[in-house]
């Protein structure tokens, strides 16, 4: 019979345990970090079960001095309040998965015996684990499941030196998962450089990435390193590529094979060490199918791919998001509401928010310089009306039937002026960033 270990502070938990598995493992107890240490230096055991937050040393200490004694032995992680950075740092300390209490039983049965299963099989092939290491902290929140799935891949591919595509709508977060794959690798004291090849001009995109000599071009007065160069040792993040031009493509390929570059006019190569991030919020498949890009280059960067998940499908995590966006910018103006009214908590969460986190950000910075008291109403957050609406039963024309043209004008006009305004002022807050507002600089945060 197979041995597992529960490592948790609370006597209840082991008992739990010991109803739900003790007919079909032998299930052992450790109180604490330091007496799990002991355990599995005494026991043959084949899994352990242990909680994140103990007493003295906490769950993830545990991790990294167990992973050293025994890293064969499989270990799944539980808490009661999953965050990015335990999540990451778990599944990085080479956990093998991590629950999230309470537990679903079947779902918990599964696991342990997949797991099981998986020591079985993988008994003989020996996969080297990276040295752990204490990154620095991430700032991402979330704690819904398609997020937690985010965090696992990011945890598992982070140490790992493989080059990653992100996907998901515009403004999801691509560019702080990069940052976190960047912060969670063995490269996070080397440089994190990220462009957007679709805010640069195709003419000028080359030297931006690559460099050019002296005298490559009018102008050119000295030499310049290009993004490469600067991500040499770290990591180079590509935003938007699917907008990068063809013969672009073609040279990026080239860089992904050979690791080498050449500066434009430059007769010699330049060797770079550098891991790329790639991101698109376009359908790949899409973009290759219109021939707008290689499919060559599509499987050079697909070695591993996130999607991000939209916000609409994030539930509570909005409310996490937009009260952290209210208690930042309190912060920074030193002044605000405190928090919303539960109609403006209703619209927050039935809104569709096609511009995902960076609109919400927007909409809660505006709605905290305009509210009058201590709360966001549902009148100060700056929500299309069509988007609020739920969906008729009646088809348009149904809808229409009997309007005249100047009665529909009349009733739809106010609307749509309305909301030109507040996307232009969203555009406005989105562009500054906010900081001409008390001089002060906002940080972006990911669910």
């Amino acid at each position: 019979m197979d041995k597992i270990l529960i490592v948790d502070d609370e006597r209840n938990v082991h008992y739990s345990f010991r109803r739900v598995l003790g007919g079909e493992y032998e299930v052992l107890s450790a109180f604490s970090g330091s007496e799990a240490l002991r355990q599995i230096r005494d026991e043959s055991l084949q899994l352990v079960l242990m909680d994140v937050r103990m007493p003295e040393t906490d769950g993830l200490d545990t991790l990294q001095e167990l992973k050293r004694l025994r890293p064969d032995l499989p270990v799944i992680m539980m808490t009661a309040f999953v965050s990015a950075e335990t999540a990451i740092r778990a599944t990085t300390l080479d956990a093998e998965d991590y629950l999230v209490k309470p537990f679903d039983v079947d779902a918990l049965k599964r696991l342990i015996a997949l797991t099981l299963q998986r020591r079985g099989l993988s008994a003989a092939i020996a996969d080297p684990v990276p040295e752990a290491f204490e990154p620095g902290a991430v700032p991402m929140l979330g704690h819904s499941k398609p997020m937690q799935e985010v965090y696992k891949i990011i945890g598992k591919t982070a140490a790992r030196d493989v080059t990653v595509l992100l996907t998901g709508e515009s403004g999801t977060g691509k560019e702080l998962v990069a940052q976190a794959l960047h912060a969670y690798s063995q490269r996070e004291k080397g440089p994190f450089i990220a462009i957007n090849c679709a805010a640069i001009p195709d003419t000028l995109l080359e030297s931006e990435l690559f460099g050019y000599e002296r005298g490559a071009f009018s102008g050119a007065t000295e030499a310049r390193p290009g993004k490469f160069e600067l991500a040499h040792g770290g990591t180079l993040f590509l935003d938007e590529i699917g907008d990068m031009p063809l013969l672009l493509q073609s040279k990026l390929l080239r860089v992904l094979q050979e690791r080498e570059i050449y500066r434009l006019s430059a007769r010699e190569p330049r060797r770079i060490d550098v891991r790329i991030i790639a991101a698109t919020n376009q359908e790949p498949e899409g973009l290759i199918r219109t021939g707008r890009f290689r499919e060559d280059l599509y499987y050079r960067l697909n070695v591993v791919r996130i999607i991000l998940p939209p916000l609409r499908e994030r539930g509570d995590d909005i409310l996490l998001l937009a009260d952290h966006f209210l208690n930042t910018h309190r912060r920074s103006e030193n002044q605000g509401p405190l928090g919303f009214s539960a109609e403006a908590r209703e619209q927050l969460l039935t809104y569709s928010w096609p511009g995902n986190v960076r609109e919400l950000e927007n909409v809660i910075a505006q709605a905290a310089l305009s509210a009058r008291g201590r709360q966001i109403l549902a009148e100060d957050l700056t929500l299309t009306e069509v988007s609020l609406r739920p969906l008729s039963a009646t088809s348009p024309s149904e809808q229409i039937q009997g309007t005249t043209i100047e009665e529909l004008f009349a009733q739809q006009s106010g609307q749509v002026f309305a909301a030109a305004e507040r996307l232009l002022v969203a555009k406005a807050l989105e562009l500054t960033r906010h900081v001409p507002l008390r001089g002060t600089r906002q940080h972006a945060v990911l669910a």
